[in-house]
């Protein structure tokens, strides 16, 4: 069975089940410009169309293990269709931005250079007892801070920062600014680096 091309996927698949992995190879690369074509058509934050490929590629290695002939479907209409599950399921939890406080967390335990305070020390609130000088200390850091960090961003830059610290995501922020979520993405990266160099 080596001129592949003279048989039906569906046949292919069937060898492929019986542990022909030559087929296998085969059918992942005549499917390969399928998947391009929907990778290509998405978009990941904070990722590339190579990883939506690799998405795309789970998807069809799927599609070939769960194919079932039974059921009166060819198997290209079963492939396209998990491999675009595949990728809109990857695009869908990179959206959710469900790992973000994992990913880019600051210390509560590490010093402000400018105060001599500790991040948790401003957090802590001693109910018997306020400080106003303190609390007056703490707002002037604040205001000292974000009134460098305003200086060091570009116009685009600073737009992105106040949308994203009033709570809009990515998405919404970039309807607003008439731009594409990597660009937001990029300009909050942008922010970040500025942040950690001014610390």
């Amino acid at each position: 069975m080596k001129n592949y091309q003279d048989f039906s996927d569906e046949e292919l698949i069937e060898e492929y089940k019986k542990g022909d992995n030559e087929v296998g190879e085969y059918i992942l690369n005549k499917y390969k410009p399928l998947v391009r074509k929907h990778a290509n058509a998405m978009f990941l934050i904070g990722g590339e169309t190579d990883d939506l490929m690799q998405e795309g590629m789970i998807g069809l290695f799927k599609a070939m293990r769960d194919f079932d002939e039974s059921k009166n479907r060819t198997f290209f209409s079963f492939a396209d269709l998990c491999v675009s599950r595949q990728i809109y399921s990857a695009v869908e939890a990179s959206n959710r931005k469900k790992h973000i406080p994992l990913n880019n967390y600051i210390s509560f335990s590490q010093n402000d250079d400018v105060s001599g305070f500790k991040i948790e020390e401003v957090l802590e609130s001693d109910e018997n007892f306020v400080n106003p000088e303190k609390i007056l200390i703490q707002k002037e850091i604040i205001n000292d801070f974000y009134s460098k960090l305003r200086n060091n961003l570009s116009d685009l830059e600073k737009n992105v920062l106040e949308l994203y610290l009033k709570g809009d995501n990515y998405v919404k922020i970039a309807q607003i600014l008439n731009k594409s979520p990597k660009s937001i993405d990029n300009a909050l990266q942008r922010i970040r680096q500025k942040m950690t160099q001014m610390r």
